[in-house]
């Protein structure tokens, strides 16, 4: 019940994390994109200030040189309106070319000119301004002493006019100032766009590049200024009241790079938010992942307590109903006395070889291996291990085949090491390949290096397992395979004795294996193909000898673990499989028959 909850903690927690980050990246990112629409708002209105204020300065000029002309242009003195105003035009009004006045009837009574030499242009443009221009003046809607202004393009060329009406003696009076256009954009415009400069400094060319205006008309023709790239941050203006068919366009200097540096600013906060979020969802994920490991760990270890502890009761019964059946002399012949006494010795030695194998697990665990490395012979090291087996084999008919090549090139291993990992793989090929007939234990060069094989007839390991049985505290089901029912005999019994009983063991014998041959510098593998047997191999890769080089120091209890190693290679070889137990409890029962005063002892397991 506890396993459930925890999972649905798990399984509430991780999708609740998720969505807390989801949450706070859209939040995020909302500020992040409100923060930059308004750092971009900022720059726009800034430049949208900048353009209106230029385009106000240009608008302010003309119509101040309107006013001017407003107080020269009376009608009651329009006969001296050339002597008044020619003298101080120049100064006054640079921009204005030509001033009229005009009665009701449309009639020209005053006409006064900059121009010097043919006045042919000036005539022109007094025809065009009867013939045309005054039907486009709004004149009926205008209030006396009204400014207004006409910018208009007529036969190609624009024009700009200034126009008010004036009442004198009951009579209405139209005064119209004519801008010389080309000269505004000459002289006006680059005074009043320029950059600033110290005094007494030319005014920069038009095409400088230094400049941040231009001007262009309603098709987009440019008419003052040089060309600027279309962007997020330039800002066109209309003038408000002279050059309304023109506007005004501002770019901020270094436009390109502003953008391209809001762009990637907003880019890296993205960037930024998204990593956060993913490094807190992957935490979480392996937060999770962890303690799901950890908790299928502290199982297996419960696990193994309780396989370590049942492997440790068997033995210990064995050995103690014996020995009290030896101690109350009750057996009567010697040859009763010595299968006893062996059993004991046996049951000890295997008992010895589990508590050696959890010792050296636990060093595994915390990550203090105590090997002591020296130049030998792999060969004879693997010949050892097997021998110390095949008694234990031949008990229990399978036939113990070993294959070692011969001058197998030397490598600096630890033997009680590498017989370690030699029985564990024949022990565990005993214990889950019972149905098989013969277990093969191979030694043979390998890529300068050195191969151990140990080949059952076993049942085979599943793909899905086939690394996870080299994790510690994993033990899978015993003999699966159905093929020892069609085999007779021995091996028929003796498999399926197996699948009707657990196959005892503590789950850390493949994970020795493997930290032994890593720490080799080789590595541990399974090849296995279901229903015809597994092959388990380690390999050692040969390495030069160095003069003087010592082997790798014991860390704790050097002559303890030797003479530990020792017992466990010899127990090997009499490590009492389940079927032997059962064969001494028989023997035990029929020395128990003779004497009904001694209670019965069951062996635990």
């Amino acid at each position: 019940m506890s396993r459930w909850r925890d999972r649905l903690k798990q399984l509430v927690l991780l999708p609740l994390v998720v969505a807390a980050v989801g949450i706070l990246a859209y939040f995020t990112f909302r500020t992040t994109l409100q923060v930059d629409t308004l750092r971009q708002q900022s720059v726009l209105e800034a430049t949208l200030g900048l353009a209106t204020e230029k385009a106000n300065r240009v608008d302010r000029q003309i119509i101040d040189q309107d006013n001017v002309v407003v107080a020269i242009a009376d009608p009651a003195r329009i006969e001296v309106l050339a002597e008044r105003w020619l003298p101080t035009a120049q100064r006054e009004t640079p921009s204005v070319r030509a001033i009229l006045v005009l009665d009701e009837s449309r009639t020209v009574l005053a006409f006064a000119s900059r121009a010097t030499g043919a006045l042919a242009e000036e005539e022109g443009f007094r025809r065009l301004l009867v013939d045309r221009m005054l039907g486009d003046m709004e004149l009926g809607a205008q209030a006396p002493d009204e400014l207004r202004h006409l910018h208009r393009e007529y036969a190609q060329q624009s024009y700009l006019l200034s126009y008010w009406q004036r009442i004198h003696e009951g009579r209405r009076y139209l005064v119209v100032a004519w801008h010389d256009i080309g000269r505004i954009v000459r002289e006006t415009l680059p005074m009043l766009y320029a950059e600033p400069t110290t005094p007494g400094a030319p005014v920069p060319p038009r095409s400088s590049a230094a400049s941040r205006v231009n001007v262009v008309d309603e098709e987009g023709r440019i008419i003052y200024g040089p060309p600027l790239r279309s962007g997020e941050f330039t800002v066109g203006v209309r003038f408000p009241t002279t050059l309304y068919n023109w506007r005004v366009q501002v770019s901020p200097l270094a436009s390109e790079e502003l953008a391209s540096r809001v762009e990637n600013r907003r880019l890296l906060e993205i960037t930024m938010v998204s990593l956060s979020c993913i490094v807190i969802i992957v935490g979480a994920i392996a937060i999770v992942l962890v303690a799901e490991k950890e908790r299928r760990i502290s199982a297996l270890k419960s696990e193994f307590v309780a396989n370590v502890s049942h492997e440790l009761k068997t033995p210990l019964a064995l050995v103690r109903m014996f020995a009290e059946m030896l101690q109350s002399g009750r057996v009567s012949t010697e040859a009763k006395k010595k299968e006893y006494l062996d059993i004991i010795v046996r049951e000890s030695e295997r008992l010895s070889a589990l508590i050696e194998n959890v010792l050296d697990f636990a060093r595994l665990e915390r990550g203090r291996g105590s090997y002591e490395f020296s130049e030998a012979d792999v060969g004879d090291a693997v010949t050892r291990a097997a021998n110390v087996y095949r008694y234990r084999a031949e008990r229990e008919g399978v036939k113990l085949v070993l294959d070692v090549e011969p001058s197998l090139p030397r490598a600096r291993i630890d033997e009680r090491a590498i017989q370690l990992a030699v029985v564990n793989l024949v022990d565990n090929a005993l214990k889950y390949a019972p149905g098989g007939e013969t277990i093969t234990v191979r030694a043979c060069g390998h890529e300068g290096g050195v191969r151990v094989e140990v080949r059952d007839q076993g049942p085979g390991v599943a793909p899905e397992d086939r690394h996870r049985i080299f994790e510690r505290f994993v033990r899978l089901s015993g003999a699966r395979d159905e093929k020892g029912s069609e085999k007779g005999g021995l091996s028929q019994s003796r498999a399926a004795r197996a699948s009707q009983s657990p196959v005892r063991g503590s789950g850390i014998g493949l994970a020795l294996v493997k930290h032994i041959a890593e720490s080799h510098g080789g590595r541990a593998w399974v090849e296995s193909e279901l229903g015809r047997g597994s092959t388990f191999t380690f390999t050692i890769p040969a390495r030069r000898v160095l003069p003087g080089l010592p082997g790798l120091p014991d860390t704790e209890g050097d002559s303890e673990a030797q003479s530990a190693a020792q017992s466990a290679a010899h127990s090997a070889a009499h490590s009492a499989p389940r079927a032997e137990a059962e064969s001494a409890i028989r023997a035990s029962s029929e020395a128990k028959a003779s004497d009904t005063s001694q209670p019965d002892r069951v062996a635990g397991g």
